[in-house]
């Protein structure tokens, strides 16, 4: 038989499936189109760099006035304390460490905690140029996004190993809890990869392919795809909020019991001071979460936003770098081995004080 005849017999069926073939791809490719087209994010912009002769110049001057400020009196007074707090209480761990040769399971995780809040600190130089923006490229603000964000998710996920530890006397039937966050060193670094692999997720969703190109850069890169701030809020204030809240629940449950009546014999860290850093950043980043949540409404109904949307998310932006300065006040306030440091360091500079003072003998024979 003819190969054209055996062509027309199947010809039917084979056009079928071709046709059938060729829409289905027609689909995909149509809906890999709007995708991108989606996250198509060259076309937003700070309002502060496309305003136009309409809008109002008062608006733009005291928008940019008001963030000034804020970011003079936080390069002048919460980075300079905060850091000094930090090396103070890395001087004071360290001098224990040097002293005992152990350090306790809180010490070990306020050491870390205190290291991430010192990066975030540094990171904070990065609002210096507002009210502009720090010029980098691409691939350099998502290197700069990626270590703040490490910083970020470690702090908060120790926050709850914290809240682990303090719920974990009281929880007798569940051994493992208690023997597992005693091995301090390898809860540090679970939270470490933890962080870590949130940090790759995020930043994987900024979505950018010209990496070479320059732009404005935050922590945050306004840039990044919906996605990102929707993961950041998910796995970096809301689920963390939902456990610290039921660790504080358990805790004051357990408390309240009539077995539990003598608080101090169970708990192996102090309650004020977790509670106070808890409440610190629980204040702090729900402002932030709140504008990032703002800020992605703006990006998914294509909308630039307002010189207030700005402004409000500068704002928030730096009073998260102020809760890590605040933090490490609170921790070498309240935390007994470094307020115990502390008073030996004074101690030790009045009684040098007092030697460098001291008449010389010699000198006051010979007159």
């Amino acid at each position: 038989m003819p190969a054209s005849l055996v062509f027309k017999q199947q010809d039917p069926s084979t056009e079928k499936i071709l046709c059938y073939t060729f829409k289905t791809s027609q689909n995909r490719i149509l809906a890999l189109n709007r995708r991108m087209i989606s996250h198509n994010m060259t076309w937003i912009r700070y309002p502060s760099n496309s305003w136009d002769s309409s809008t109002d110049i008062e608006d733009v001057i005291a928008s940019q006035n008001i963030i000034s400020r804020f970011m003079h009196c936080y390069i002048a007074f919460f980075a300079p304390a905060g850091l000094l707090t930090g090396i103070l209480i890395l001087i004071i761990f360290i001098k224990n460490f040097l002293q005992n040769r152990i350090l306790r399971n809180l010490n070990i995780f306020l050491l870390d905690f205190t290291i991430s809040n010192i990066a975030m600190i540094f990171f904070s130089f990065t609002v210096i140029p507002r009210p502009g923006y720090l010029k980098a490229t691409h691939l350099g603000c998502g290197v700069l996004s990626f270590f703040f964000n490490v910083s970020y998710f470690n702090s908060q996920y120790l926050l709850i190993l914290m809240l682990l530890t303090l719920l974990s006397p009281f929880l007798f039937r569940a051994s493992w809890m208690t023997t597992t966050t005693q091995r301090s060193l390898l809860c540090v670094g679970f939270i470490l990869t933890c962080a870590f692999c949130m940090s790759v997720v995020v930043v994987a969703l900024l979505g950018t392919d010209n990496y070479h190109a320059n732009t404005d850069c935050q922590v945050d890169p306004l840039f990044a795809w919906p996605e990102y701030e929707i993961i950041k809020f998910t796995f970096g204030f809301g689920i963390p909020l939902i456990l610290q809240l039921l660790c504080f629940i358990l805790f004051f449950i357990k408390a309240a019991q009539s077995e539990t009546r003598n608080l101090r014999k169970h708990i192996h860290i102090p309650l004020m001071l977790v509670i106070t850093i808890t409440i610190t950043m629980f204040s702090c980043r729900l402002f932030y979460n709140v504008m990032i949540l703002y800020r992605t409404m703006l990006k998914i109904q294509k909308i630039i936003g307002t010189f207030k949307n700005e402004l409000m998310m500068n704002i928030a932006e730096i009073v998260v770098f102020i809760e890590s300065c605040v933090s490490l006040i609170f921790i070498l306030c309240l935390h007994k081995p470094l307020k115990n440091g502390i008073a030996e360091i004074i101690a030790k500079c009045k009684r040098t004080d007092t030697t460098n003072n001291l008449p010389d003998l010699g000198d006051t024979d010979a007159l």
